[in-house]
C-alpha cells in the first residue's frame, strides 16, 4: 500500500489532485486510516496509470471516468488503443518539428498549414517548441546562423535549389544509383555544414517533408521540374534505409 504522499512522489500529481480524483470518483483510496490518511493499493496504482495515459491523450476527467468504469472495460484492448494514439500524437509532433525546420531551411513565408490537420494544434505546437528547442540540432543551428546577414542567408536558398535543381536533372536515373546517392550525400553534408548535424534520421525526416505538398514541394518541383521533390525522397530514403 503506498501513502497519498508516496503516489504524489511517483507520479508527479500533487496530492491536491488525488484529493479531488477521490472526491469526483475517479479515483478512489483503496483505504482510508483512522487518521484520515489515503492508502492505494496496485489495482488503484493500475487505474492511475490508465487515468494518466488517458490524461497525456487529453480525455476529459468525466470521459476518463466514465470509460473506466463502463462494464465493457478491457484494460488490454485499452493499452492498445492508448499506444497507436500515442505513437500518432508523437508522429504529429515529429511532423511539426520537420514543418518549422523547414521554415529556417527553406526560408517560406506563406506556409501550408496542413501539417496542423488536429483540433490540438496549440498544445502541439507548444508540445513541439519546446522539445525542439531543447535539441542539440536546433541548439548548433542557432549557433552557425547567428552571425548570418540577410545576404548570407539568400545565398543559402539559392545553393540550397541548386542543389535541387541537380536532383531535378537526374530523374531519368533510378533512385539507388551511384550518381544520385553521391547528390544524396551532398545535400546531407551541406546542411551539417551550414544548419546541424544532419544524420540519416534528420535526413529521412527532411525527405518526408519535401514531397509532402505544399511550399516545400512546390518549391523544390519549381527549379527542378515536376517530380522532382518526390524523387529526392526516394533517393533520400534509399540512402538512409542503408545507414539507419
Amino acid at each position: 500500500m503506498l501513502s497519498v504522499k508516496k503516489v504524489s512522489e511517483l507520479t508527479g500529481i500533487s496530492i491536491r489532485t488525488l484529493h479531488y480524483y477521490d472526491e469526483i470518483g475517479l479515483l478512489k483510496p483503496s483505504e482510508i486510516s483512522d487518521s484520515g490518511y489515503r492508502y492505494y493499493d496496485e489495482k488503484a496504482i493500475e487505474r492511475l496509470q490508465q487515468i494518466l495515459l488517458f490524461r497525456e491523450l487529453e480525455f476529459p476527467l468525466k470521459a476518463i471516468k466514465e470509460i473506466i468504469d463502463s462494464p465493457n472495460f478491457d484494460r488490454e484492448e485499452a493499452l492498445e488503443h492508448q499506444i497507436e494514439l500515442l505513437t500518432l500524437k508523437k508522429e504529429h509532433l515529429e511532423n511539426v518539428i520537420l514543418f518549422a525546420r523547414g521554415i529556417k531551411f527553406l526560408g517560406v513565408k506563406a506556409v501550408d498549414f496542413s501539417v496542423f490537420n488536429t483540433g490540438k494544434l496549440d498544445e502541439y505546437a507548444k508540445q513541439a517548441k519546446e522539445k525542439f528547442g531543447s535539441t542539440a540540432e536546433y541548439k548548433e543551428f542557432e549557433e552557425k546562423s547567428k552571425n548570418r546577414t540577410q545576404q548570407d542567408e539568400e545565398r543559402l536558398a539559392e545553393e540550397t535549389m541548386t542543389i535541387f535543381a541537380e536532383f531535378g536533372s537526374m530523374k531519368d536515373l533510378p533512385p539507388e544509383s551511384d550518381k544520385v546517392q553521391s547528390q544524396v550525400k551532398t545535400l546531407q553534408d551541406f546542411m551539417t555544414d551550414n544548419f546541424y548535424n544532419c544524420t540519416p534520421k534528420i535526413l529521412k525526416g527532411l525527405g518526408k517533408m519535401y514531397s509532402g505538398g505544399g511550399d516545400f514541394t512546390k518549391s523544390i518541383d519549381s527549379v527542378g521540374g515536376s517530380g522532382t521533390a518526390e524523387f529526392v525522397t526516394q533517393a533520400i530514403n534509399v540512402f538512409c534505409d542503408k545507414e539507419i
